[in-house]
């Protein structure tokens, strides 16, 4: 998929249907001038209804669809005949979409689980037909109930992106050329910063034909959690994650210092992302030699409070350690 068709983001708007009037009609037949009531109930309205499918990635089929109306629900009918409920209209998300008011910015509901169907907007219900109303008292009612109107909202759809594995990491450190050697994912791969503008997500196999997912997540600046760079556009696709990597190159001036930068602009964004399980990966290891790698390890040791690993996916050093890693902290 090509970064272009990437659409993590669009707004709709949605209208159910009418409920349908109920009938107020009288029984008329040769031989009987003066039947009683037998109007029909009217039909329920239409709903518009979110779906998720894990054949999915992303809102690009929803881009240029920006209106979701749903059918109007029939009007009841003589002999007691219901009239036809409204078509209702699906609209099918990838797994991990947020659904939001667009007026408030409040959390409708979020769409996690394959066919899992959700009401966004309710049609209308249909009024009742007249010989509902039919007492003794009253044997020839002569009204029915109109049906419940539409309901219209503005709806924001946002995709988290579902991996098992999230990289975090400084623009430039390395994460897509990571991508492009541990999956199958072909992303695009430059000498400057922010080359990577939307998620990338790879299938990672494992031995004895296992997988898990790999979601390259664009890199983070100093200030993301307030919106700077790309901000929130890519920090929500981290909430997904269950293990998230550290990528910080060899050459760093302080790796310490780039880590604590990187945890502090996740804890302000959303404090539970620091309850993730987390590792780090010290890329372009082939700029050490053994000496300097020795060096560097003794100091690690000291400093950083998590499992760390050296890799270099130019040279091909340490990935099947790291896929080790990654797979044994995913099935604990």
């Amino acid at each position: 998929m090509t970064e272009g068709n990437f659409v993590d983001y669009v707004k709709i708007h949605v209208t159910s249907g009418n409920g349908g009037k109920g009938s107020a009609h009288l029984h008329r037949e040769k031989y009987i001038a003066k039947g009683g009531p037998d109007g029909g109930d009217g039909g329920r309205g239409g709903h518009v209804i979110i779906r998720g499918q894990s054949n999915l990635w992303t809102l690009l089929h929803l881009k240029f669809k920006r209106h979701a109306k749903a059918g109007h629900g029939e009007h009841g009918g003589k002999s007691r005949s219901t009239g036809a409920d409204g078509e209702d209209v699906y609209i099918d998300v990838p797994l991990g979409t947020v659904v939001r008011d667009t007026e408030t910015n409040d959390i409708i509901f979020e769409i996690i689980e394959e066919g899992e169907e959700k009401i966004i907007a309710e049609g209308g219900k249909g009024g009742l037909g007249n010989w509902h109303f039919k007492t003794a008292t009253n044997q020839t009612p002569r009204y029915a109930q109109p049906g419940l109107p539409l309901e219209e909202k503005h709806i924001t759809l946002e995709l988290k992106v579902l991996a098992d594995v999230g990289l975090v990491g400084f623009p430039n450190a390395g994460k897509s050329t990571l991508l492009s050697v541990i999956t199958s994912a072909k992303p695009k791969i430059a000498d400057y910063e922010f080359t990577t503008l939307k998620p990338n997500l790879g299938i990672v196999k494992y031995r004895d034909f296992q997988t898990f997912v790999m979601a390259d997540i664009p890199g983070i600046i100093e200030g993301a959690a307030e919106g700077k760079g790309l901000g929130y556009y890519f920090l929500r696709h981290i909430e997904r994650n269950s293990v998230l990597l550290f990528l910080i190159p060899a050459d760093a001036d302080d790796i310490k210092k780039q880590y604590d930068i990187l945890l502090d602009e996740l804890r302000r964004y959303n404090p539970e992302m620091l309850d993730k399980e987390r590792i780090i990966a010290i890329s372009k290891c082939d700029l050490l030699d053994d000496e300097l790698k020795e060096e560097l390890k003794e100091e690690l040791d000291n400093e950083l409070p998590i499992p760390y690993v050296f890799i270099s996916s130019v040279a091909q050093q340490g990935i099947t350690e790291l896929k080790d890693i990654l797979w044994k902290i995913l099935n604990n």
